[in-house]
């Protein structure tokens, strides 16, 4: 669903930082939980379990949602914060575990955001 405000650039920025954000959970699913557990399908493609789904989902829904998305360079960076402080913890320890790893399996899209573009 797109944000019917964007304009064509922001647009674009808005599914690929959904996107990105997908595959750090699935990267980080796929490094902590169980292949077997994994029955889910995040936004990105990829096999997560329910746990972690729940994880991508809040994290698209708040991507789909931020107010920033033209002039923000990072979700670090904004002053407004979407996520509520468990599910910002959450975010984090994904992040802190997938981030590192991007460049390896998700290079483009960790420059990208390594970026702000």
């Amino acid at each position: 669903m797109a944000n019917l405000n964007d304009n064509p650039k922001t647009a674009r920025r808005r599914t690929r930082e959904k996107r990105t954000i997908s595959q750090m959970v699935a990267m980080y699913c796929a490094g902590h939980h169980d292949e077997s557990s994994r029955t889910e399908t995040a936004y990105c493609g990829e096999a997560v379990c329910p746990h972690c789904k729940a994880i991508d989902d809040n994290a698209v829904l708040r991507t789909e949602r931020c107010r920033q998305m033209e002039k923000k360079t990072s979700c670090d960076q904004c002053p407004y914060h979407c996520y509520k402080p468990a599910d910002r913890e959450e975010i984090r320890a994904v992040m802190r575990y997938a981030g590192p790893r991007m460049m390896t399996k998700h290079p483009i899209a960790a420059v990208r955001h390594l970026l702000g573009k």
